[in-house]
């Protein structure tokens, strides 16, 4: 047996159920479990090397966001003083952009109401944003990841907040 998960729109999701028992009356797919972020405002953080999102979102709607570019190197395929010189300097370059998000996130993201939390991007640069000490009530809010999204951009933050407010259906087949 093989289990997926199916994102359904919440304003769509008793019409979708409602069909789906209606075609899967036995089998050979059926519903194990049912879940959805329920917390609004929402606080979104998406950062990923070389670029970042923050935004709140009040229902479907982005209420404030910053979206931008920070260069962050790649890996080089040099060897010996090269290789180590590349990666302090990819270093730094990660460092400045986790300073340039947290700033972002603590004039957007504190003080915002948020009772939800959306994290994405690259899970150890969005964790290293929310070590700072004046993010520390967002670390407790509930929250849904979504490290699978492509580099933040203004779409892909709207399409986090579509994520995030998604019922999420597990399928066993």
């Amino acid at each position: 047996m093989t289990t997926r998960v199916v994102e359904v729109a919440p304003e769509r999701y008793d019409r979708w159920r409602a069909r789906f028992d209606e075609n899967n009356p036995d089998g050979p797919q059926r519903v194990v479990g049912v879940s959805r972020l329920e917390a609004d405002p929402l606080a979104v953080l998406l950062v990923r090397r070389g670029g970042y999102a923050v935004g709140v979102a009040v229902g479907d709607r982005l209420t404030e966001h910053k979206v931008g570019t920070r260069y962050v190197q790649s890996r080089t395929a040099a060897g010996g003083w090269s290789q180590q010189r590349f990666a302090r300097r990819r270093s730094n370059q990660a460092d400045e952009l986790v300073g340039a998000v947290t700033e972002h996130a603590v004039r957007l993201l504190r003080g915002s109401g948020a009772r939800g939390l959306v994290l994405g991007g690259d899970r150890a640069l969005a964790e290293a944003v929310l070590d700072d000490a004046r993010l520390g009530g967002l670390r407790d809010l509930a929250r849904i990841e979504l490290y699978d999204l492509p580099d933040p951009r203004f779409a892909v933050l709207e399409k986090a907040v579509e994520r995030a407010r998604a019922v999420r259906v597990t399928i066993e087949e």
